[in-house]
C-alpha cells in the first residue's frame, strides 16, 4: 500500500484530489485512482492530479479521471495547480508555466491581502477545429460547426432528438450542443451515449449541453469523458465560448454560468482564449492505498 499526502481542491465544484509529487514521484495505478477518486469509499473527487516537477515549465500537471484514465488537461484542475504551488510555498512566481498534456500553458496569480490566491487567469491557447485533431472521424478537414449528430435520431426511443454538434479541442476534445433548456435536458442518459460513441470520437468526447440566457451570458452543463456529470469544466467553457461564437450566437468575451459557479472566457486578439475563475483549497490530509 502507498501513503499519500493530498489536498482536496475545487474550481467551481470541479473537483480534484492533489498531490504533491515534485519529490517523491509519486504513481498511483488505475485501480489506486479509482479508490482515491470514490465519493463513498475514498476522498471523493472528479480524479487525481499529480504535481510534479517539470524540465519544459515551472510545474508539471498529470492528470486522471475518477475511472483511472488519463486526461491532456482541465481548465478548473490548473487553476487549484496554480494556487497549490504558490500557496504550499513551492514557488513565488506569479506567472508560473505549467507542462500539461495540452503543451505549455501560462497562469496569471491574483492574490489577496493574505498573499493567498484566489482567482487565477489561463492562457489555453488556441482551439483547435481541424476534426482529426479534435479527434473526429468527418468526411473532411473542415470545422465541424452546428453539424447534425445524424447517428443519434437512427438509435431506437430517440428519433426525436435532432441535435446539432460543434466539434472543438482545447487539448482535450469537446463536443458543445445548443438544447433549449439544459436543465430539463437528458443530460445523464444521452451524455454517455456521446461519450462512447468512438465511431465518431475515437478517444471519447466531453460534451457540453447549453442555451444562451442573454447578451454573451451562456449556461452550461457538462457530462465529463471518465468522470460523468461534473459541477464544471473549464476546457468545456472555453469550448463552448468558441462554438458559440463561431455559430454567431455571442461575441468574444462572454460570462458562461456552470452549475459549480461563473467563469470568464474571452477570445483573445492573438487567436488565444483566456479563461479566468477561482480556485478554492478544500481540506488536506494522509490516506493509504
Amino acid at each position: 500500500m502507498a501513503k499519500v499526502h493530498f489536498t482536496k481542491m475545487e474550481g467551481i465544484g470541479n473537483d480534484y484530489v492533489y498531490v504533491d509529487a515534485t519529490k517523491d514521484d509519486l504513481r498511483l495505478s488505475a485501480e489506486q485512482i479509482q479508490k482515491l477518486s470514490d465519493r463513498n469509499f475514498g476522498i471523493g473527487g472528479d480524479g487525481v492530479i499529480f504535481i510534479r516537477s517539470s524540465q519544459k515549465g515551472d510545474f508539471q500537471m498529470d492528470m486522471y479521471n475518477a475511472d483511472g484514465s488519463s486526461s491532456e488537461m482541465c481548465g478548473n484542475g490548473i487553476r487549484c495547480v496554480g494556487k497549490f504551488v504558490y500557496d504550499h510555498g513551492l514557488t513565488n512566481k506569479k506567472q508560473p508555466k505549467i507542462e500539461t498534456g495540452a503543451g505549455i500553458l501560462e497562469l496569471d496569480l491574483q492574490v489577496n491581502g493574505s498573499n493567498k490566491v484566489e482567482q487565477v487567469s489561463v492562457d489555453m491557447g488556441k482551439p483547435i477545429l481541424i476534426p482529426s485533431l479534435v479527434p473526429v472521424k468527418w468526411e473532411n478537414e473542415n470545422p465541424i460547426i452546428d453539424q447534425p449528430l445524424a447517428w443519434l435520431t437512427e438509435q431506437p426511443g430517440y428519433s426525436s432528438y435532432h441535435l446539432k454538434f460543434s466539434a472543438v479541442s482545447m487539448g482535450n476534445p469537446h463536443c458543445v450542443i445548443f438544447v433549449d433548456d439544459p436543465d430539463s435536458f437528458p443530460v445523464r442518459e444521452i451524455g454517455p451515449m456521446i461519450e462512447n460513441h468512438t465511431a465518431l470520437f475515437p478517444r471519447r468526447v466531453n460534451v457540453e449541453f447549453v442555451n444562451l440566457r442573454g447578451k454573451d451570458h451562456l449556461y452550461q452543463r457538462t457530462w465529463e469523458r471518465g468522470a460523468g456529470e461534473t459541477l464544471a469544466c473549464g476546457t468545456g467553457a472555453c469550448s463552448v465560448m468558441t462554438a458559440s461564437h463561431l455559430t454567431g450566437r455571442t461575441g468574444k468575451d462572454v460570462r458562461i454560468d456552470l452549475r459549480g459557479g461563473t467563469l470568464r472566457v474571452q477570445w483573445l486578439e492573438s487567436g488565444h482564449v483566456l479563461m479566468t475563475g477561482p480556485a478554492t483549497e478544500v481540506f488536506t490530509g494522509v490516506v493509504e492505498v
